[in-house]
């Protein structure tokens, strides 16, 4: 069973009795329509043994959970090559529910000044003598969702342990065992974003959603509680941080692997409860209210959620990364993926020829004729 399955019973039922904006759409409609003969294809035969195969055409929509496979690997794989060969912490911001319609009503630009004030609250915090005095460097990716597909807006942080002096001319370690105190990073955090938020609704780039009256009503929801980022133990080199922080950045709401049941009205699958130390446990849901569910993690149209900052930001991957490189005197990583098409990719991999015959196992499978699409709901 996969998401596409479950899709194709009940998107088309969804889709009438809701209101849907237009990349939830093609969402819905590219994950039930991936792989099969309505996206078209081509016709292989065996060279050797003459067997006959139907390859049909992937959707390639990054919210489907068979599209990303490839290109979380080449991104693994590429920023493996960029990061420092030091150790690494993993940082998570997240924000108090109570905000969560009004990021929901405001997608775009919410993530972005979600993104905006971690990113300065670390920055400047690392800027400050007082702690470390760097110009430190981050890879942010935002994910929206909890184990349970609730809306749950976090950004997942990766920081190298160190970073560059003021005048470039040194490489600064950090603390092995923290990077900045997280308690002072919290109420940092908490004052951009609302000093972002207040600014954006006089600028009127943010609604107000009707639950909260004004901006002091916003102010007094968002000091009312501790805010708290979470910060994990340091990763001792850069493939695990590397290969963990893959896990994050292309995954989608949900994956396969995890959807347990479908009885043609709800929808089973397992999840992990944090309150309870990570036991997995499983959850039945009604159809319509497992696709609302998963629509809300559907993100705008162009929008990025992995974001580079510091000297690992794209401008200063050039020049400064060379130069930190040259300063810290390690061993790096060279990139194996890199300029590889996806065929060659998935033969690095797995190791297996995706040519390959999979009856005879000895002749490669030859494409005869194109399979022409049979659907124009997705494009």
């Amino acid at each position: 069973m996969e998401l596409s399955d479950i899709f194709r019973h009940h998107a088309e039922i969804y889709k009438k009795s809701n209101i849907l904006c237009v990349e939830q759409i093609k969402a819905l409609n590219a994950i039930s329509l991936c792989r099969t003969s309505m996206l078209g294809g081509h016709e292989s035969f065996c060279e050797s043994c003459g067997y006959v195969r139907n390859g049909y055409n992937s959707c390639r929509n990054r919210h489907c959970p068979k599209c990303q496979f490839i290109k979380k690997e080449q991104w693994v794989d590429k920023l493996a090559s960029n990061l420092p060969p030091v150790k690494h912490f993993h940082f998570v911001f997240t924000i108090p529910h109570e905000l969560n319609t009004l990021f929901m009503l405001n997608q775009g630009e919410a993530y972005n000044l979600l993104f905006k004030a971690s990113a300065q609250s670390l920055m400047t915090l690392a800027a400050k003598n007082q702690h470390i005095g760097i110009q430190a460097g981050a890879v942010s990716v935002l994910h929206t969702w909890g184990q349970n597909l609730s809306y749950h807006p976090h950004i997942h942080m990766i920081v190298p342990a160190g970073g560059l002096s003021e005048d470039q001319m040194e490489w600064i370690y950090s603390s092995e065992k923290f990077f900045l105190p997280v308690k002072i990073m919290s109420l940092v955090f908490r004052g951009i974003l609302f000093q972002l938020m207040e600014q954006a609704i006089k600028n009127e780039t943010i609604k107000l959603s009707s639950d909260i009256l004004n901006i002091a009503h916003l102010k007094s929801i968002c000091y009312k509680k501790k805010w708290v980022v979470y910060a994990e133990k340091p990763f001792s080199n850069v493939n695990g941080i590397v290969k963990y922080l893959g896990n994050y950045t292309h995954r989608v709401a949900i994956s396969n692997n995890r959807l347990i049941e479908h009885d043609g009205h709800n929808v089973t699958f397992i999840y992990k409860d944090y309150k309870n130390n990570g036991i997995k446990k499983t959850i039945k849901l009604d159809a319509n209210e497992f696709i609302r569910r998963f629509l809300q993690h559907v993100l705008p149209c162009g929008f990025c959620k992995i974001r580079y900052y510091g000297f690992l930001s794209i401008r200063n991957m050039g020049e400064t990364l060379k130069l930190v490189y040259k300063l810290i005197s390690k061993t790096v990583y060279f990139s194996r993926l890199e300029g590889l098409c996806a065929s060659d990719v998935w033969r690095e991999l797995t190791g297996k020829d995706p040519f390959r015959c999979p009856k005879c196992n000895d002749g490669l499978m030859l494409r005869r004729r194109k399979i022409m699409p049979t659907s124009t709901e997705y494009g």
